[in-house]
């Protein structure tokens, strides 16, 4: 059985002290995650080495929101797959549809940021998902289809063994409208079907796809219960530790 995966990316928020007194709170309020319940935490780079000590003796996993594709050199700004695992990062969010939006990253700058993840030893948890005009032109199967195409081209079955897709709908993210459990798992259903088709029914059973897009505690429970829904990828409700908790416990198996 697949594991439900609950991870919160913090996006720009939380500086030292704010990222100590969260995962205080989380880490004494959350004790042990329910049985096949996997939980990460995505702060942002300055903040990950303070997170890694604070977690040390925690079940809950560490995780970047970006990783540059080169090993290094002269990339001013810049983080590199190196500096992500000595910081004790095990994961890290690649194509997140603000990085799409904001920083044009294509689906072939993820591909090889997430074959170098990989090689690494860092697990990428690769985003995909449509806008609101995509949808209501009524081609999110195929602009779906075209990204994980992409994000995954020239991997291996063996390499998604250790890799995470989230599927999350650009128009309700951090806008209030979450995709309903019923639109979500089709399009997770669609993810899973490619996957199999691409890589062999193994594959396409084991791999874990998140949701992401407004998930909150009020919700939580009934996205996770969908067939295809393995977990969630959080964003604002993921800022508090009542709230990230609430919806970690409702991925109870």
């Amino acid at each position: 059985m697949r594991p439900k995966v609950i991870a919160g990316n913090w996006k720009m928020f939380k500086d030292l002290r704010e990222t100590s007194d969260l995962l205080s709170s989380l880490v004494s309020g959350l004790g042990t995650p329910p049985r096949g319940v996997e939980v990460i935490v995505a702060p942002p780079y300055t903040s990950l080495s303070l997170a890694s000590d604070l977690l040390k003796n925690s079940p809950i996993k560490l995780g970047a929101q970006n990783m540059s594709e080169f090993d290094e050199g002269a990339y001013t700004g810049e983080i590199s797959w190196k500096m992500l695992r000595s910081s004790g990062c095990s994961h890290v969010i690649l194509g997140h549809s603000e990085r799409r939006q904001f920083f044009h990253e294509s689906d072939d700058l993820i591909n090889r940021k997430a074959k170098k993840g990989l090689t690494a030893g860092l697990k990428p948890i690769i985003c995909v998902g449509e806008t609101l005009q995509e949808r209501e032109g009524g081609t999110t199967a195929s602009v779906v289809e075209s990204q994980v195409r992409g994000v995954l081209s020239g991997m291996a079955a063996s390499d998604l063994e250790n890799i995470i897709i989230a599927y999350e709908p650009v128009w309700a993210i951090g806008t209030g409208r979450n995709a309903t459990p019923a639109q979500a798992q089709e399009v997770h259903a669609l993810i899973r079907s490619l996957v199999r088709q691409l890589f062999g029914d193994r594959s396409g059973e084991s791999i874990v796809i998140q949701y992401g897009g407004s998930v909150k505690p009020d919700n939580s429970a009934e996205l996770l219960r969908q067939t295809d829904i393995d977990g969630a990828l959080v964003g604002g409700a993921c800022l508090k530790a009542e709230s990230f908790i609430a919806i970690i416990r409702s991925a109870k198996t």
